[in-house]
């Protein structure tokens, strides 16, 4: 009886103990717990902020990249309208020698670097490289045509129709009713924005010359298609040899530049007209001493930098969100751009302009939203 008095106070002295163990365990189980779970919660804000980070910096690339340069791009054709040729090589030249030391191989035993193989054939960028040259030669002689920069920023919108039609008739892509009818406001808006042109300039100003600016609204449209095709070609050549689109941007760029010797002459004169006394002149009243005849070279390397931070940007945000959101985005930096411009430049504006750019940026806002519930609509029949 004793004995099994004793035995039962040993099981029970035991049987505690193991309660005490198991509470333990329990107890270092949940603070083990606790601890992931923290952890886990402090990996998700630092993802989160690390995130933020990235789409500031994406943002900002895009809004500061892209209005600068068309602040330091308007500021040139201010200096010299003919720049165009000069501003063109310019920006081909840059992004050439950017790139090139991304396609260099260092042989081991030393020597000369060569360039890296290709993935394209080089046939494959020849017609891209006359279609891209002669699409950017466009874009920057038109301000020498009398066509203001608010209307160039208007009618470069109008690029939507442009990729609609090339996609229809060449892609044999189809789109709804909502994206016509989108496109169509769209392209009513640009109409009525670049027939806002005023007849009867202020007297300060040269008059206009509408057989001028009828032509430079035609190289602006032949510009657009252009601009349009090269689109098509690069889908092309993606979609056959692989999305190598910065092989592309090299190819494309370095092999323009031999182009260049066709106008020679007017290289020369523009890199002469930064240094004239009327390009100087909107400098010359502050007080900048000797670096006053550097300021139109140092406006020009400003373009070439803040370009290459729009495009960096514009293709960083396109790899991170939908085509739908970058276009959105896009869209906002037209629109800020515009506003900036006529701010900053005292550009004309009237109540046409005005309407014709609120019914481009709008007729874009429902051709995004109606791409999005189109793509929302074909995800879900999948």
């Amino acid at each position: 009886m004793a004995r099994q008095a004793k035995n039962g106070q040993l099981k029970a002295k035991h049987s505690i103990k193991e309660e005490a163990s198991s509470s333990g365990t329990a107890k270092a189980g949940g603070k083990k717990l606790e601890k992931m779970q923290e952890n886990g919660n402090a990996n998700v804000s630092k993802a989160i902020a690390l995130s933020l980070v990235d789409y500031s910096l994406m943002l900002s690339l895009v809004f500061g990249g892209c209005c600068s340069n068309v602040w330091s791009y308007e500021q040139l054709l201010k200096m010299d309208a003919h720049i165009g040729t000069t501003l063109t090589f310019s920006q081909m030249l840059f992004i050439t020698l950017q790139s090139l030391p991304s396609f260099l191989v260092f042989p081991a035993g030393g020597g000369l670097p060569r360039l890296k193989p290709r993935h394209v054939p080089l046939s494959s960028w020849a017609l891209q490289v006359v279609v891209l040259t002669s699409g950017s030669l466009m874009n920057n002689w038109v301000f020498a045509f009398s066509v203001p920069l608010t209307v160039q920023i208007v009618f470069r919108s109008a690029g939507l129709a442009v990729s609609m039609l090339l996609g229809y008739l060449v892609m044999k892509k189809r789109y709804s009713l909502a994206q016509i009818a989108a496109v169509a406001f769209v392209s009513a808006g640009v109409i009525l924005a670049t027939l806002s042109r005023p007849s009867s300039p202020k007297s300060s100003e040269v008059p206009v010359d509408l057989g001028r600016y009828t032509i430079g609204v035609a190289m602006l449209t032949l510009s657009l298609f252009l601009t349009g095709t090269l689109g098509v070609l690069q889908e092309r050549t993606y979609t056959k040899y692989g999305p190598h689109w910065k092989e592309g941007v090299f190819y494309t760029h370095c092999l323009s530049l031999p182009i260049f010797l066709l106008f020679t002459s007017d290289l020369k004169r523009g890199f002469r007209g930064l240094a004239s006394p009327a390009s100087i002149a909107p400098f010359s009243k502050e007080a900048l001493g000797g670096f006053t005849p550097y300021i139109p070279y140092a406006v020009l390397v400003a373009n070439m930098f803040t370009q290459l931070a729009c495009v960096s940007g514009v293709n960083q945000l396109s790899s991170h969100v939908s085509s739908v959101s970058t276009n959105l985005v896009l869209t906002a930096r037209k629109a800020i751009s515009l506003c900036f411009s006529v701010w900053w430049f005292g550009n004309e504006w009237n109540a046409q302009l005005g309407i014709g750019a609120g019914m481009v940026f709008i007729g874009s806002l429902f051709y995004t939203a109606a791409t999005s519930r189109r793509s929302t609509r074909k995800a879900k029949a999948e």
